[in-house]
Order: structure tokens, then sequence, then C-alpha cells
């Protein structure tokens, strides 16, 4: 189809030049009848060659309307006439002359003819983006994004254009809007698995479909949706309506970009409201908890004091004393979750013995968990890390309460710490002997409100505070943790390392 089109525009600007040329030489025959000289006769000829350029824009035709209106010329207005022969030499520079003249004439008005239209088509070009730049600054959604651009492609550049979005997973949307005259279509994309499969081979500015010709809209670093032209009518684009479509294609990548970053700002947004209002909360909660329980604890404990080994109301009071601390060790654990969020809590690094901190830690947990012995391994040498010395201490308690949950009583468990001299770190250990983390479990262990549930727990089952605590103290630090499973006997070790500063800040 494409060259019997082509074939008949040859044809027809053929015939044109044909037409003209004997136009004007008839003209010339009229006016060599009047007895007017043969210069005359040339201009006509000028004039003919000059409205062949004006009316086909092509170099082809125009060198071949000046050779044919000089041959013409020879052929009917020299002596001897009807013939392509020449008597007087004078003549022989005429038709030199009259080609060399009508063929500039013709390069000129061609290429002014050339720049004319260049200009109109950037001028087409500016006035369809400006136009659908407009549009798409007012869009609210993708969809619109969407519409607004099928619409402004389809009536400037190809009738029948359509977009297909994507998701954030770079998944095609289940439907597409196609804009024909006089209507909007809400079509169903066809397999997307092979419409992905011909994007992954892409090698050119688009890709062909059974239906469509694809151009392909990009973000930075994915692919946010497709334009999709009639694939007739898209092969037989012009070098501008391929230059319209790229600048246009590039303007609707702009509005979906700029669309997902404001739509993830608001998202960015509600979540730090929401964090905001849940950490206020929380602390609000637990600052309200915090005398209350002090006061169970010292009266359960006053109690306790009061009450022999023997009387029946002694476990009541042992329970209400242990769910009390466990209470207040929660609320502890949230206040310093709130503060450390909030960056409120200021780390004081000094150089503190390692040791001791060990020591104070297992000596805690022991007291509120007596049926446990818990062993400290340390360097017989003065080991001295900089260290928040109460933020660490909370750290290596809440691993040690965390080991005694999931051990039976009288467990095995141990702290350690020595130091790495390669990497110059100070290496804290807290072992277990109990179930170990289950698969699914170690890569969520440090997440905030996650619990294991590889052992049923009583009723002071815990709330995912302590691990977290644990590893937000640890990097505040500029150390790191991780946990796993030990390859000795069951059960967990959970290792974090924190740095020794080679410079005294004392």
């Amino acid at each position: 189809m494409i060259q019997k089109h082509q074939l008949k525009t040859v044809l027809l600007h053929f015939i044109l030049v044909l037409a003209l040329l004997f136009t004007a030489a008839g003209i010339g025959f009229l006016l060599r009848g009047f007895g007017l000289p043969e210069a005359n006769i040339v201009i006509v000829f000028f004039l003919a060659v000059l409205l062949i350029t004006l009316l086909i824009s092509s170099y082809v035709f125009a060198i071949l309307a000046s050779v044919l209106a000089a041959f013409l010329f020879n052929y009917l207005f020299t002596e001897p006439y009807f013939s392509f022969a020449v008597n007087a030499p004078s003549y022989m520079v005429t038709l030199f002359i009259m080609s060399i003249a009508a063929l500039l004439t013709s390069m000129v008005t061609f290429h002014a003819k050339k720049n004319e239209r260049n200009a109109k088509e950037r001028e087409q070009e500016s006035r369809a983006l400006y136009a659908l730049t407009n549009l798409l600054t007012e869009a609210k959604t993708y969809a619109e994004i969407a519409e607004m651009a099928a619409d402004t492609i389809s009536k400037s550049v190809c009738t029948g254009a359509a977009c297909l979005c994507f998701d954030d997973d770079g998944k095609p949307d289940s439907n597409y809007v196609q804009c024909l005259p006089g209507q909007v279509l809400h079509r169903e994309t066809e397999d997307t698995n092979s419409l992905l499969e011909r994007l992954s081979e892409l090698d050119k500015g688009y890709v062909v479909g059974p239906e469509f010709c694809d151009w392909p809209i990009y973000a930075e670093d994915s692919i946010l949706g497709l334009i999709r032209l009639p694939k007739e009518n898209a092969q037989r684009l012009s070098a501008a309506q391929v230059r319209i479509l790229r600048s246009m294609i590039e303007s609707t990548a702009l509005a979906m970009d700029r669309f997902s970053a404001s739509a993830q700002q608001i998202r960015l947004h509600e979540e730090t409201v929401q964090e905001r209002y849940r950490v206020n909360l929380l602390r609000a909660i637990s600052h309200d908890l915090r005398t209350p329980l002090a006061g169970m604890i010292g009266t359960s404990e006053m109690l306790l004091g009061m009450t022999n080994a023997d009387d029946p109301r002694r476990q009541l009071m042992e329970g209400i004393s242990k769910d009390a601390g466990w209470l207040h060790s929660l609320v502890e654990n949230i206040l310093s979750l709130t503060r450390l969020q909030d960056g409120r809590l200021t780390i004081q690094k000094e150089r503190e013995a390692a040791e001791e901190i060990l020591g104070g830690a297992a000596r805690y947990v022991m007291r509120h968990h007596p049926g446990y012995d818990i062993e400290v391994h340390a360097p017989e040498e003065l080991f001295l890390v900089p260290m928040d010395a109460k933020l660490i201490s909370q750290a290596l308690i809440n691993l040690l309460e965390n080991a005694v949950k999931h051990t039976d009583p009288p467990g095995d468990i141990c702290v350690s710490v020595e130091e790495d001299k390669m990497n110059q770190a100070a290496v804290f250990t807290v072992r277990d002997h109990g179930s170990g983390i289950g698969g699914a479990d170690l890569p969520h262990i440090f997440e905030l409100f996650y619990t294991s549930h590889a052992k049923e727990a009583d009723s002071r089952k815990g709330v995912g505070l302590g691990l977290a605590i644990c590893e937000t103290i640890v990097k505040a630090h500029g150390g790191s943790i991780f946990a796993r499973n030990r390859t000795d006997v069951p059960g967990a070790e959970f290792v974090f390392s924190l740095p020794l500063e080679v410079e005294d800040n004392e």
C-alpha cells in the first residue's frame, strides 16, 4: 500500500511539471505572436520553474523542471525550431545561463519553502506541547494524565492513540484508555506477559505488537507506562511527527513522575504524623503507668518481707511482684524507644570497664529471675570500651531477659565480651540453651513489635520492643548487631559489636 501511494504521488508531480512547462510554452508562443523578444519568454519559463518548486517540495523535481525548461525553450523558441540543434553560438550561452539561473532559482525557492515548513512544524510542536503541559498540570490522578496524553497525541500526531499505565512494581494495569474521534474507550489490556516480553526485547524507540506500536514512558529508573499508536497509522509517521511524539512522551513522563513523587511525599507525611501520634500516645501511657507500678513493686516487696515462707498468700504476692516488675520493664523499654526515635536520648560515651557492665546486667536479671544462673566471661585484663553505660546495660538486660524467656530453668545462659583487634571493636555475645530461632523469624527478629512464635510464652509474652531497642542502641553507638542459632547445642546467640575509638575524648 505504501509503494502504490508513493508511485501515485510521483506520477501526479510529474504530470504537474509537464503541465506547467507546456503552459509556459503556450504563453511563449503567444508572446512571440505579439512580436515580443525571447527574453520575455525566458522569464515565463523561469516563472514556471519557480511555481513547480513552490508546489512540489523535492530537489529531484526542482532539478528536473530546470533541465526540461531549458530543453523545451531550446526546442521551441531557438532556431532551427523544433530541433535541439543551435545555429547561433549566442543561443548556447543563453541556454546555459538559463539552465543555471533556473536551477539556482529553484534551489533557493526550495530552501525557503523548506525553512518555512520547518518553522511551521516547530510552531505546531510548541503549540501541542504547550497545550499538553497545561492540561497535565491540572491532572489529579494517573488516569487523568493517561487520558489527557492519549487525547492530545490522538489530535496532534496519530488518531486513535492510547495510554497504558504501569504500577509501582513495573506491571501493566488491567485496562488502558484509547481516544478516538468523539469518544474515549477503556479497553482491557491484552496478555501482559507477551507485552512485557516484547518490551524486554526493545531495540529501538518502540515495539510492534499485533494492534499497536508501543512507545515506552520512562522515569529515571523505571517504566511508567506506554503510549500506544495504531500500527497502520504509526508506521506512516513523518520525522516531524515522531519528534513531536517523543517530546509529548517526555512531558507525560515528567507529569507522571511528578505525580508519583507528590503521592509518595503525601504518604510519607501521613506516616510521619501517624508515627508522631503513636509515639506521643505510648509516651503518655508509659508515664501514667510508672507511678502506680512503682507503688505496686514497693508494696509487694514490703509485704513479702512481712510474710512467712509457709504463708499461702506469699505465692500470690510473689506473682504480683513479678508481674509488676515485668510491666515496669516494659514501660521503661517503651519510654527508651520513644526517646531514641525522637532523637532526644543523647549518647554520652565514656570508657567503661566491660566486665562491670556485664556483671551488673547479669546480677539484675538473676535478681528478678532467681531460678537462673548466668555465666559471665570477660578478659582477665581491664578492658575499657567507649560506651554509654546506662544504654548498653539496658541492651544487655533486654538480651538476657529474652534468653530467660526462651530457656527453661535453670538454663544455660552466658554473656561474654572479647576484643576484636582486627576490626578494632568490642564484641558482646549472649547465648541461651533454648529452642533457637525459627527460619521464618530470623530475618525479622529485630523489627519493631515483632514477636517470635518459636515458643508459646506465658501471660507475660513480649510485645516485640526489647530487641528493637537493642538494635537502636547499638546502631546509635556506631556498632552492629545480629542473631543466629548456635551450632554446638540447641539455642540462639545474639552478637553486637561496639567500635573502639583510638583517640581519647576524655
